[in-house]
């Protein structure tokens, strides 16, 4: 892979640091009202690089009883043990590790600032894996960023096009469109998508 946004070292000194911008400190509201709209509270989802894991916390709240976490974060992983310290192991499960070293299956997986996190050398092993860890028809859906940064990220950006490329060998693109209900400061700057896997 590729070093520095691969390195648990890394993400560990912005977390201890709060240091990390994109963290907007609520689930995203694309995010949430697409949540609001599941009725199976028993479908299995995975939130791979979930940061503060706020789209988690309101999964619970909502009622769903077999939630994921993974983020390469220890110092992390372990604020969301403590957390989550009635639910975990009953409706959440919390992993400390790499993304591309997790095996599972999964109805469905919660896209927030992940891929932003990765540098867009891993796009392809990316799409591959999170194929992988979806059941047949399983969803990948949430949030990318639709721009292109100037600064070197993270966060990475891109552009719908690229990401319909991207995902189109392996993924039936139901919804990959400009977000409409993006908060105010990242308005015209997300794209929101429905993936459903081939």
């Amino acid at each position: 892979m590729q070093s520095k946004t691969m390195s648990k070292e890394y993400w560990n000194n912005l977390y201890d640091k709060d240091e990390v911008g994109w963290d907007i400190g609520f689930p995203s509201p694309a995010i949430k009202e697409y949540i609001d709209q599941l009725t199976n509270k028993g479908i299995s989802i995975l939130i791979p690089g979930c940061g503060n894991a706020y789209e988690a916390e309101y999964l619970i709240a909502q009622g769903f009883t077999n939630v994921t976490v993974i983020d390469i974060a220890p110092s992390l992983t372990a604020a969301l043990e403590s957390k989550f310290k009635n639910e975990n192991g009953k409706t959440i499960k919390i992993i400390t590790d790499d993304f591309f070293n997790h095996n599972g299956a999964y109805n469905l997986i919660i896209e927030q600032t992940f891929l932003s996190a990765l540098s867009p050398s891993v796009r392809p092993q990316y799409v591959d894996k999170m194929h992988s860890l979806l059941v047949k028809g399983g969803h990948l859906t949430g949030i990318l960023f639709g721009r292109v940064f100037e600064e070197e990220g993270p966060p990475y950006g891109g552009t719908p096009q690229e990401y319909k490329q991207m995902f189109s060998k392996k993924f039936k693109i139901k919804k990959l469109e400009p977000c409409y209900n993006s908060i105010e400061r990242r308005k015209g700057s997300e794209v929101f998508i429905n993936l459903i896997a081939k």
